[in-house]
């Protein structure tokens, strides 16, 4: 359905079009098989839900937020999960795929052959990250609607959150893969995305660390992914995720700067 349907939504000329045509490959790619993948990309937040937001959490009871409010302690681990998703699928596709087209299946020197160049490359895979992405963030909303975590309405609210979370972790993916140098790198990438996973104030808040780890943990995308969701899921919205969204788009900017420049440098020699 994808396949046939964003050709005719995006029946435009130049950029755009070219970067499309990158999307749009990847859909036609598809394999059942990958399917699978995706299925246990959504799988691992929702069972991190049943077995900590609700397992654990019954055992917690109720959780004190900074200002004061008691939430239970699904409905505080549910938005960090959300944004968590993003994060993930994002990465999958940014990182281990993207690294493997570009220095092993060398598929970008050949597209280099046609008009495309290399950021019009780096925004279609990035667009295709993101149709996993907003997969994996829809059918999680949905399981927190129907567990009465959230309102629809602040579900609707937390989806173009979501969106711009995974757009901003898929181009800081794709900026380090154009860095790194062999598969074993990645061993790095995973550590690094699991400890943002753990300490992002995704199970507890921030406060119940010392000073000078929480001044760290507000410094992650991931937490301050975190922030911006759990904010539209629990209220209110201060200013302060305005300074969320600047540094998620911040964020977005510059790993797409870096991943066009760093593959102009690699593929046009």
């Amino acid at each position: 359905m994808l396949a046939l349907v964003l050709p005719r939504l995006v029946a435009f000329e130049g950029m755009g079009r070219r970067a499309a045509s990158v999307t749009e490959r990847n859909i036609n790619c598809l394999r059942s098989a990958y399917w699978v993948v995706m299925l246990s990309g959504f799988l691992e937040p929702v069972l991190y839900l049943f077995s900590i937001g609700v397992g654990v959490g019954g055992l917690i009871g109720d959780l004190r937020l900074p200002d004061g409010r008691l939430v239970g302690y699904a409905e505080f681990v549910a938005p960090a999960m959300l944004a968590a998703a993003a994060m993930s699928g994002a990465l999958s596709e940014t990182t281990f795929n993207f690294f493997g087209k570009m220095k092993f299946m060398r598929l970008y020197e050949g597209m280099l052959a046609t008009p495309i160049r290399p950021i019009e490359i780096a925004l279609g895979e990035l667009a295709w990250a993101m149709v996993r992405g907003v997969l994996y963030s829809a059918a999680f909303l949905v399981i927190m609607v129907a567990l009465d975590l959230t309102s629809a309405a602040r579900a609707a609210a937390m989806l173009p959150a979501t969106i711009l979370v995974g757009f901003s972790f898929g181009a800081l993916g794709m900026a380090t893969s154009t860095i790194i140098r062999s598969w074993q790198d990645f061993d790095l990438i995973a550590s690094a995305q699991f400890a943002l996973f753990l300490f992002s104030g995704t199970f507890v808040p921030p406060t119940a660390y010392p000073a000078p780890v929480r001044w760290l943990i507000e410094v992650t995308p991931l937490y301050r992914s975190v922030d911006l969701t759990r904010a539209l899921s629990l209220g209110p919205v201060r200013p302060l995720q305005a300074l969320d969204v600047l540094y998620l788009l911040a964020m977005l900017a510059f790993g797409l700067t870096v991943a066009g420049r760093r593959m102009s440098k690699m593929l046009c020699k």
